[in-house]
């Protein structure tokens, strides 16, 4: 069928006014518009060990090598691209160290770097125990390193606190991370008040023998009214892993009101590995140690069995009630 001149443009003027309706109703960007899918993502500035960082606020691919931030971390719901497996506590974790599609960085005596690359995070939690690798880790992608320091102004304490909050910035969840610094001053509060000027014997159970455990555990003493019995011997106080050379017998003969006790070996035996217990080898040495203070009157605290390998401000929380518990028990 043939259409009239009259019956074209009657049609070619409704069929404009339908695209001019159409581009009336339209949500296009106009011209010198960005798209909305290239919006820049959210950052945060944050204080590190290093400075001032601008990192992306939450990641989605985050490298965790701290072994003082696995529980924080863990707790805000982050599910790591990379973890130093052989440094997982041993409960607590199995999701983690089973979980193929998370890379073994391995451990910071043995680091798997290359794993870290190939599993392309946007950023990387490091610092303590992989401080070494900073360098050659920030090829790979920033890395956030806000690892508490005992001699810095605010102490480990302080650092503890500065660390969970700047976590709480990065994945969002500030609100979470104030909780936890709370859990930390109640339970630090309650030891404090507790405690009243005992000595205490600060002991670490590793190679099957009780040592000097000052190097890593007096850190603990910073928010408790305790002395360390032996803060004026030099007993090799920077190292876990050395022997001291502290004898059963001076620790008997310097009679402490309470002992703390980091059980290392129990820390880091693999599982299935044979180690002594911490009670067991203070239980052998009830010959030397019946008569004293802490032992006759069971004045015994035993860390949580990760702490060596946890050491965040979840751990320093449950030492802190552990010891308000116990100080107020007596």
């Amino acid at each position: 069928m043939k259409l009239s001149l009259k019956s074209a443009l009657t049609l070619t003027a409704a069929g404009a006014a339908v695209l001019s309706l159409a581009a009336c109703g339209s949500t296009a960007p106009a011209a010198g518009d960005a798209p909305a899918s290239s919006a820049e993502p959210r950052t945060v500035t944050v204080q590190t060990n290093n400075g001032e960082m601008e990192v992306p606020v939450e990641p989605q691919r985050v490298a965790v090598l701290n072994n003082t931030t696995f529980a924080t971390v863990k707790a805000f719901g982050v599910e790591p691209v990379a973890v130093p497996k052989p440094l997982l506590p041993a409960e607590g974790y199995a999701e983690w160290e089973e979980d193929p599609e998370i890379a073994d960085a391995g451990s910071h005596r043995e680091a798997q770097l290359e794993a870290v690359s190939a599993a392309e995070p946007d950023l990387i939690i490091g610092g303590g125990r992989f401080t070494e690798y900073t360098e050659d880790l920030e090829k790979i992608a920033p890395v956030v390193d806000v690892q508490p320091d005992e001699a810095s102004e605010d102490g480990w304490l302080g650092g503890l606190r500065h660390q969970t909050e700047v976590l709480g910035q990065i994945f969002g969840e500030e609100e979470r991370a104030a909780e936890l610094v709370a859990a930390l001053d109640d339970a630090q509060t309650a030891a404090e008040k507790a405690t009243s000027g005992e000595t205490v014997f600060l002991a670490n159970a590793s190679g099957g023998r009780i040592d000097n455990g000052a190097g890593r555990i007096g850190r603990l003493l910073e928010g408790v009214n305790l002395e360390d019995v032996f803060a004026q011997q030099d007993l090799d106080g920077e190292s876990v892993h050395n022997d001291s050379g502290l004898a059963p017998e001076t620790v008997a003969q310097a009679d402490p009101d309470w002992m703390i006790v980091m059980d290392r070996d129990a820390a880091v035996s693999a599982e299935g590995e044979e180690f002594t217990p911490a009670e067991s080898l203070v239980e052998a040495l009830g010959g030397v140690w019946g008569d004293t203070t802490f032992h006759a009157g069971d004045q015994i605290i035993y860390l949580e069995p990760t702490f060596y390998v946890t050491e965040g401000i979840e751990a320093y929380t449950a030492a802190y009630q552990q010891i308000a518990d116990a100080f107020s028990a007596e």
